[in-house]
């Protein structure tokens, strides 16, 4: 006698292994922000990282545009649930922006124009994980994307990809960014629904 009847399949898997768990899709991009959209000048616009020792490297946005540019095409995925899939990009590698600097850090704190910080572990930016963005869907990133550039990880939720970036702070100990100070989870892996502390 059989134990599983003829036909069956199991339990039936998600229309798209893409979509992590309590999210939906959308084909919109939504704007979500924690205050008022930043206008910077292209030409005041400024890239840095600084060490743990204070060492630091800085980018004009000629400079930046002067460097080998990547087309990344990611998934997106958002703390409020909404994924966008298949989103294209362009902008550089921050492996190229951190390859000549030394540090011991294990952290970054991530600071954007208006304010905005978020912190997360050195090596998520590393390895062909994260970009500086400058481009969206083949055009120029506005600034409600997060324009002139914005910090890009896609293997976080999205409120870890700073909007108007301007520099990274390399750290020996985790210091929490703006969201995290208010309860939102300091990692954020959309696979593992970390939305707030204690998920």
């Amino acid at each position: 006698m059989a134990i599983v009847s003829r036909g069956f399949q199991g339990r039936r898997r998600s229309s798209d292994h893409r979509l992590p768990p309590g999210q939906y899709e959308t084909r919109d991009f939504p704007v979500l922000s924690a205050g008022p959209t930043p206008r910077v000048d292209r030409d005041a616009w400024q890239f840095s990282v600084v060490t743990e020792a204070g060492e630091r490297r800085s980018w004009s946005w000629r400079e930046l545009m002067a460097l080998p540019a990547e087309r990344p095409v990611v998934d997106l995925h958002c703390v409020t649930k909404w994924s966008k899939f298949g989103t294209a990009w362009q902008g550089v590698s921050l492996d190229l922006l951190l390859a000549d600097v030394e540090t011991e850090a294990e952290y970054a704190l991530v600071h954007s124009y208006g304010g905005y910080t978020t912190n997360l572990p050195l090596k998520d930016l590393l390895d062909g994980q994260a970009w500086i963005a400058y481009g969206y869907d083949g055009r120029d990133l506005t600034p409600e994307h997060g324009g002139p550039a914005r910090l890009l990880v896609p293997h976080l939720y999205l409120w870890k990809s700073a909007k108007w970036v301007r520099g990274i702070e390399l750290l020996v100990k985790d210091e929490p960014g703006f969201w995290e100070s208010a309860g939102y989870h300091d990692y954020g892996d959309p696979w593992r629904e970390q939305r707030y502390q204690g998920d």
